[in-house]
């Protein structure tokens, strides 16, 4: 009987550990920030930071575009056609900023970089 109770101890303290590597990890911090709401309103000032930063990126491609546009049809008579291609380069223009300030678009320098490297590895 002694036997069966302390391999239900193990087994209850190898739970626990699991539980505590668990609650330790990304999941556990939001059980974290329940508990201790000052950690929550921390993290999420710099959400809305880059939130902030990814928005103000997009909304000036576009305004850029749109100015860009604008200022050719004035010069070479072309309106609405200058606009509406520059209004669709800016949008292009803003997305991909926005993806690279995101971390899904790597920035120029380290393709370039990753792509002299690949050069040098062929005879």
């Amino acid at each position: 009987m002694a036997e069966k109770d302390d391999s239900d101890d193990k087994a209850l303290n190898e739970r626990l550990e699991k539980l505590r590597n668990r609650l330790d990890g990304p999941e556990g911090s939001r059980l974290a920030d329940k508990a201790d709401p000052n950690r929550a309103v921390k993290r999420t000032g710099g959400d809305i930071s880059k939130a902030l930063k990814l928005s103000s990126e997009f909304i000036a491609g576009i305004i850029v575009g749109g100015v860009l546009g604008y200022g050719f049809d004035a010069l070479l008579g072309t309106s609405p056609w200058g606009l509406i291609v520059f209004l669709l380069l800016g949008f292009a223009a803003a997305v991909l900023n926005v993806m690279r300030a995101a971390g899904f678009v790597a920035q120029n320098e380290v393709r370039l970089k990753n792509g002299e490297q690949d050069k040098n590895k062929l005879p």
